[in-house]
């Protein structure tokens, strides 16, 4: 799809069908996650592929909604602070280069015609648990992934001039 196209396209889906998302659509959605730009190309992050259905149910548990775990697959996106790059006044770019990872993937979901939805308020320490994932490692977001069951809702963006400064503030 043409990107203008593609990122006007793109929404946030809250139903999913059953049907499993073929490897070969997902290999390269996570490839598009892969190629996302990284501060100073540290790479500190991994995405976990979550597609056995008790595992899909457990994470319930983190985010109590059903059109969540009924996704066919979902996506956690992680990051390790200690690996990222931070700036000398110790801002640290693990959560934005994971936030950049997460957006190439949505888009790359939208561009094989899947659906995704942004979630970030979930239980943390639940999520690692579950998934078994090490202290030291972050879990910034989660997207579900699948064929769409519904049509999305419509939704609102604020002009260009309520959010665009030019110069200065």
């Amino acid at each position: 799809m043409e990107f203008q196209k593609l990122i006007r396209a793109r929404r946030s889906i809250r139903g999913y069908k059953p049907e499993m998302v073929p490897e070969e659509v997902l290999r390269r959605i996570l490839e598009a996650g892969r190629l996302a730009p990284t501060a100073a190309n540290r790479q500190p992050f991994q995405l976990i592929v979550v597609t056995d259905a008790s595992t899909r149910k457990q994470l319930k548990e983190v985010y109590d909604r059903d059109w969540f775990y009924s996704a066919p697959v979902v996506l956690v996106g992680c990051v390790e602070p200690a690996k990222a790059w931070q700036r000398a006044d110790g801002f640290n770019a693990a959560e934005v280069d994971i936030s950049i990872v997460m957006d190439h993937v949505i888009l790359a979901a939208a561009d094989e015609g899947l659906g995704s939805c942004w979630i970030c308020n979930f239980d943390e320490g639940k999520v690692k648990e579950i998934l078994g994932i090490p202290p030291g490692v972050r879990v910034i977001a989660m997207t579900p992934l699948g064929f769409p069951a519904a049509e999305p809702r419509p939704f609102e963006r604020k002009s260009l001039d309520e959010l665009i400064r030019r110069e200065r503030w």
